[in-house]
């Protein structure tokens, strides 16, 4: 199951290579492989290291931005990643939990991939690849929070707090599509 995240995470860079707009489907993800139990530390690992990337993209958006608006979204994805980020590193730290990142991990590979194919962007062509990226990346956490990485979790404040924060990459998924939507009507 370890190999069904990190494909989820895998494809949704890979999405933002493409500029696709169509996610990871969770047959495609689940399909991976089934065969690995994900234990705490490691969807600690994957929690950081999906936080983290948003991060970063988000940095890229509030720094070269096109419009106002991807500027500022950008810059509200940061605020928002980082306080989650240290929210599950914080709980982490307090009940003892070393966030170990799955084996073969080839998310930090595809992120710095989809980071290199926004690089070279830009304008409206920047701010629409970043919208994509974005929906399809939090389309895809969404889907490996709810089919994988839920069911796994054995402790329960970890559960509580990837429950409670859920709502905010949905948040962001539909702000990306509503904002990639309004910039293309004008």
């Amino acid at each position: 199951m370890r190999r069904i995240v990190i494909a989820a995470l895998s494809l949704v860079t890979t999405a933002a290579l493409t500029a696709a707009t169509r996610p990871p489907t969770p047959v495609a993800i689940a399909s991976a492989t089934t065969h690995q139990a994900l234990d705490d530390a490691t969807i600690v690992a994957i929690f950081d290291a999906a936080n983290t990337a948003d991060i970063e993209t988000g940095q890229l958006a509030a720094e070269r931005g096109h419009t106002k608006e991807v500027r500022d979204f950008g810059a509200m994805l940061v605020r928002d990643h980082k306080m989650v980020r240290q929210q599950g590193r914080d709980l982490a730290k307090k009940l003892g939990v070393t966030p170990t990142p799955p084996k073969n991990d080839a998310s930090a590979t595809d992120h710095e991939a989809a980071m290199q194919r926004l690089r070279v962007l830009h304008g409206a062509a920047f701010d629409h690849a970043f919208l994509q990226h974005e929906v399809a990346f939090h389309k895809a956490v969404i889907d490996a929070i709810q089919s994988t990485l839920l069911p796994a979790i054995k402790n329960a404040e970890v559960k509580d707090l990837v429950v409670k924060v859920a709502p905010a990459f949905q948040a962001h998924m539909i702000a990306a599509q509503n904002l990639d939507k309004q910039l293309a009507e004008r």
